[in-house]
């Protein structure tokens, strides 16, 4: 039987990665140990995430173990010698507003780790599928610096420019820009990734995402903008939007559209390639039109602030994803989801979570 190994197998990708690769006859090995509640506290723990995958799925092992630890990494993978066929490598720390607090934690967790997940993959299992989730934080500000026209509750680029009908592809520099040292830490991750497998001849596959959002993500302030925003509004808790007068701009993709993405590179792999992955034109909305949505949707009325003199530093006013590349290499792929029905999934989970305990 194909086994699966998943890092972040607690988190939002990882968890339906475990799912829909457990679903298709994988043996699932998943790797997680939690840190998300040391980066963003109790509440935004992925443990209940852990207990579900192990009622739920038959052929799931979960290891506690952190991927900066090589020899511990090392030892899983020499438990199944050639046996895995699949590595999705969904564990980081994920925030840019956090990792200015723990450099260093930082940068070993999200390129040393790759750098462990990428040669124990090489040493133990080197014909398997390496699927690394990346960040559009690897163009750093440059996004910033597109020609960006203030709407009424957007900020949109510029309708003649080049990247306005698709959004933003692969060939925005990645130079001479402030990335955040998570977006640093991120790039070298991804460049890593890519180099194994142009270099190494592996299978690898880099998604650089724009937000991946669902309703098993654990949001919290510094990080899951949408699953956070949906929470305060459905539990009456205030929300701080952070600058850019609240018409910052992010597209977003379903987790379970992502998987599809993920799927489909397992299906016919690639080596060293990598792709902006995120809802695109399909699926984008400013944080006002999202507060407005869940109004619209549910009911509910945000409580926020705008701190328009505290934006984060390195954050994108207007950030959309163009797909186009990966489509071109994976035709069979399509999306199930829009913002809307996010949206209306999500404040449901996020009901059932809160309020019907």
């Amino acid at each position: 039987m194909a086994i699966a190994l998943i890092t972040g197998s607690s988190g939002l990708i990882g968890s339906e990665t475990c799912r829909f690769f457990h679903s298709q006859g994988f043996d699932i090995i998943g790797i997680d140990n939690d840190m998300r509640s040391y980066f963003f506290g109790k509440d935004a723990s992925t443990n209940w995430v852990k207990d579900q995958l192990e009622s739920e799925l038959k052929n799931f092992t979960h290891f506690s173990v952190d991927i900066r630890n090589s020899e511990a990494i090392d030892n899983i993978f020499k438990q199944h010698l050639n046996e895995i066929s699949l590595v999705v490598h969904t564990a980081a720390q994920p925030s840019h507003d956090w990792a200015a607090k723990e450099p260093v934690t930082d940068f070993t967790i999200n390129a040393n780790g790759t750098l462990n997940m990428l040669e124990s993959t090489r040493k133990y299992s080197p014909d398997a599928v390496f699927i690394l989730t990346s960040t559009n934080k690897v163009y750093g500000d440059t996004p910033n610096f597109l020609p960006l026209v203030e709407l009424e509750e957007r900020w949109e680029v510029s309708s003649d420019h080049k990247f306005f009908k698709k959004g933003i592809d692969e060939t925005m520099s990645i130079d001479n820009s402030k990335h955040s040292l998570f977006g640093v830490s991120k790039l070298a991750s991804d460049i890593l990734t890519q180099e194994y497998g142009k270099y190494f001849g592996m299978k690898t596959s880099v998604f650089r995402g724009g937000c991946l959002t669902g309703p098993a993500h654990s949001g919290a302030e510094l990080h899951g903008f949408l699953a956070y925003l949906v929470q305060c509004a459905v539990t009456g808790k205030h929300y701080n939007i952070f600058g850019y007068k609240g018409k910052q701009v992010r597209d977003n993709i379903h987790s379970k559209d992502l998987i599809d993405a993920f799927w489909q590179v397992y299906l016919n792999p690639k080596c060293g390639e990598v792709y902006n992955i995120g809802g695109s034109r399909h699926s984008n909305v400013s944080m006002l039109e999202a507060i407005r949505l869940i109004k619209e949707i549910k009911g509910y009325e945000l409580d926020y602030t705008i701190l328009e003199d505290q934006p984060r530093s390195g954050d994108h006013m207007w950030y959309i994803s163009d797909i186009t590349k990966f489509r071109k290499h994976y035709p069979d792929f399509k999306y199930n989801y829009d913002i809307k029905k996010i949206l209306t999934e999500m404040i449901t989970a996020t009901e059932e979570k809160y309020l019907n305990k």
